[in-house]
């Protein structure tokens, strides 16, 4: 069962936007993550969430889409992200969050899958713009943004070449393919 969910997992990049998710998913999702292991036990990650066009738009406008994706600038309008949620540090908690957010953006994830749901983690994020848009206090750290919401586009995973190429690509009916290593190449060493 994981292990679907983890291929199900996917970045995607175009929605079907007359699909709203709403407030409610969103807390579900949170809920998950109110759950995960915490560095020192600080839980120092706060969650902004969007479901209002207005705010996705604002979102949407600070966020760099697929850089290897050159000739695409993101998605449409009728494609984009119905929901968000921006992952922030308090730094009243913590000063120095370490992996929490990888951990709480990942089980979201999942948790979107496990509901019909995807979404695309981003860490390229023009930050002091999306503080100001959204009149972030200081005092919270922009960690990450989760865009979200019912994927309309299909994303396979393929296996790295002999050229060891892992940049994702699509096929001229738009189809996503994502390069992974192999188990094999993966693993350094075996002790036993």
């Amino acid at each position: 069962m994981l292990k679907k969910l983890v291929q199900q997992s996917r970045s995607y990049r175009r929605f079907d936007e007359s699909y709203k998710v709403d407030k409610e998913t969103l807390y579900q999702l949170i809920e998950l993550a109110r759950l995960i292991p915490s560095a020192a036990n600080m839980q120092p990650l706060k969650y902004l969430l969007s479901t209002s066009a207005d705010h996705n738009e604002k979102i949407f406008s600070c966020l760099t889409w697929a850089a290897a994706l050159k000739d695409w600038a993101g998605p449409a309008p009728g494609e984009r992200p119905t929901a968000y949620i921006v992952i922030l540090g308090d730094n009243s908690i913590c000063k120095e969050i370490n992996w929490d957010h990888g951990i709480a953006a990942q089980t979201i994830m999942l948790g979107a899958a496990e509901l019909g749901l995807g979404g695309c983690i981003f860490s390229s994020v023009k930050r002091a713009r999306l503080r100001e848009l959204l009149q972030i206090p200081e005092q919270y750290s922009i960690l990450l943004v989760l865009a979200l919401g019912k994927p309309a586009e299909k994303v396979v995973i393929t296996t790295v070449g002999e050229d060891g190429d892992t940049r994702y690509w699509r096929d001229e009916n738009g189809v996503h393919y994502v390069p992974k290593r192999s188990v094999k190449e993966l693993i350094f060493d075996t002790i036993t």
